[in-house]
């Protein structure tokens, strides 16, 4: 099964397969304390203050309605998320109550036992009606809810308009075009990265796969292989990784960036392209280039084409051993709700995933059209299995990436060791 199918079906997530046992000893509590002191995880953002003023309103909002609470908001950065989630699935006692997480991460922290079943308060919650339905299966699993929607996002093309203008350049059309604009101004201005890219930049580098054909695992039922070895992925990988190179990016300082890494070169000024997403605005509006970008949708093989971008987002979520359900429950509807999702829209540029303030948002604001037209023309998606977090967190592609960059392996032998340890992840998955 190619993976290019509905997202919507393929955030069903039917972990019903996953004959393995759950590898949590997490279990729920059965105390529902009204009173006392919540704790929240949120992702550290780049340029992460316009966010925390967005959920201290929210809290201060919370905490008036129950005036015996307390709540501790903790900014943990995205690349450990798995270890301290992990960590605190098997430690209810220093467990946060409420977390936001990644829509990648669903099926395996249900899996793992992690996540409350929030079904009936979702159902009976009066918003969630006008939820994208794309948006509703990525917390769903085996038709279960597990969380509410916090933002969708996809990538798209940010580049340097007065660079562009200073070099009689027009946006690329084509990956082709892409890497021959890159190098053109990485040649004209050798102090800039061309189009800054990262070897730790997961979901800035599968479009290149995908785009030129490739899967990242195909299958059905569950029961996945990986197929990073076929030619048209490697045709893929090669092509993102052809741009590490002195006259683009560097492999010596580029090769370790992840997308947070990326975004701050090129909202520092220090690049004339950037692979960001819609989230990634607040913080490039934040920096030296302020009024000296625009955003295209990143092109695809064939001139005029849209690449297939990864269908991202995050959701906010109950830990299954929360002892404050009924407050726990609350305080993950005022973080999801439509008036937090248009604010953080405001302050961040995040994607509502409420259908009508989506609407009203890419109305009120253009920068959101590029967006919107990526998710328009098709995107794509993870491996709707379990074995994703341990594939994601365990840095596969990453270091598959960077041993080619690096030149330590060339791509048949990288993308090879890959698809071992993703089919190891896949089988013990069930």
């Amino acid at each position: 099964m190619k993976l290019s199918v509905p997202l919507a079906a393929l955030l069903t997530l039917a972990v019903a397969t996953a004959c393995a046992p759950q590898s949590s000893s997490n279990s729920a509590s059965d105390r529902d304390e009204k009173t006392g002191t919540l704790r929240v995880w949120l992702f550290q953002e780049v340029g992460n203050e316009p966010k925390k003023k967005v959920v201290d309103t929210v809290v201060t909002d919370f905490r008036r309605a129950h005036k015996d609470t307390k709540v501790d908001v903790e900014y943990i950065p995205v690349e450990t998320r798995a270890q301290r989630v992990k960590a605190a699935f098997n430690d209810p006692g220093s467990a946060p109550d409420v977390i936001e997480y990644g829509n990648t991460d669903t099926a395996g922290y249900v899996h793992d036992g992690g996540l409350l079943d929030v079904t009936r308060e979702f159902s009976a919650w009066n918003e969630a009606r006008n939820t994208d339905p794309t948006a509703r299966q990525s917390v769903t699993v085996d038709d279960k809810v597990y969380g509410a929607p916090f933002y969708v996002g996809v990538r798209a093309l940010y580049y340097r308009t007065d660079v562009f203008r200073e070099l009689g350049l027009k946006p690329p059309r084509s990956l082709a075009e892409l890497a021959t604009t890159a190098r053109t101004v990485r040649a004209a201005k050798p102090d800039l990265y061309g189009l800054v890219v990262g070897g730790a930049y997961t979901y800035g580098a599968l479009p290149f796969i995908w785009a030129n054909g490739g899967e990242l695992a195909t299958g059905k039922g569950g029961s996945y292989t990986s197929a990073l070895d076929s030619a048209a992925a490697r045709k893929g990988i090669r092509a993102y990784t052809s741009l590490f190179s002195a006259d683009n990016c560097p492999a010596a300082k580029c090769a370790g960036m992840g997308g947070n890494d990326t975004v701050t070169a090129f909202a520092a000024g220090k690049a004339g392209m950037a692979i960001g997403g819609d989230f990634s605005h607040a913080a490039v509006e934040a920096g030296a280039v302020k009024g000296k970008y625009a955003v295209v949708p990143l092109p695809g093989v064939a001139p005029g084409s849209i690449a297939p971008a990864f269908a991202g987002g995050n959701n906010i979520g109950v830990l299954k051993s929360t002892a404050h359900r009924t407050l726990a429950v609350d305080l993950m509807e005022r973080l999801a709700s439509k008036e937090t999702q248009s604010a953080l829209f405001d302050a961040m540029g995040f994607l509502p995933t409420f259908t009508d303030v989506r609407d009203r948002a890419a109305a009120r604001q253009p920068f959101v059209k590029p967006f919107v037209r990526t998710l328009a023309s098709g995107t794509e998606f993870v491996p709707a299995s379990p074995a994703w977090s341990q594939i994601d967190s365990s840095l596969v592609l990453p270091t598959m990436f960077q041993e080619v960059v690096s030149g330590k392996k060339s791509v048949d032998a990288a993308a090879g060791e890959a698809v071992g340890k993703m089919d190891d992840a896949f089988g013990s998955a069930g």
